[in-house]
């Protein structure tokens, strides 16, 4: 199975996209009302923008895993991390909107955004296009973060 091209792409998009799952279930079970009720900066997109946003960095980290995977240098330790990632991304989605803790989750999103980097150097080593489809990925979170730190401002 690990070898084969398309059930690898498979695994890697069921995995990433169980952390899309789960973090989408938790931000639309408990968003509401508390979300509406925050202050928000001028700069935050409306809620439709969310969903076509993450769709497409989702599959973009599948792709990006998936092509590192297919490499002969891969080191099985990046793709641990690429795991741990995941969790962080959901885990955020969980303490911020469950939760509503906001500055917990910026400590969440500031490790996740560590981990991103790392992938991005680790995946640079051995696959540059892996390391490319990971940017978009990387500046979106940095804007959740401007997001997450504004929301604790004004909240």
């Amino acid at each position: 199975m690990f070898k084969n091209k398309f059930l690898t792409f498979i695994f890697f998009l069921t995995i990433t996209f169980s952390a899309s799952l789960i973090g989408g279930l938790a931000t639309m079970t408990f968003k509401e009302p508390w979300y509406s009720l925050l202050n928000k900066p001028v700069f935050n997109p409306p809620d439709w923008v969310f969903g076509p946003v993450w769709t497409t960095l989702y599959i973009m980290m599948t792709i990006s895993i998936w092509l590192y995977w297919h490499t002969k240098n891969k080191n099985l330790n990046t793709v641990y991390i690429y795991f741990i990632h995941l969790i962080l991304n959901t885990t955020w989605s969980i303490v911020f909107f469950v939760f509503h803790n906001m500055v917990l989750a910026l400590l969440v999103i500031i490790f996740l955004i560590a981990l991103i980097i790392n992938l991005i150097l680790r995946f640079k080593r051995v696959k540059m296009m892996s390391a490319y489809l990971m940017i978009p990925y990387l500046l979106w979170c940095s804007f959740a973060l401007i997001l997450n730190t504004s929301l604790i401002i004004l909240n």
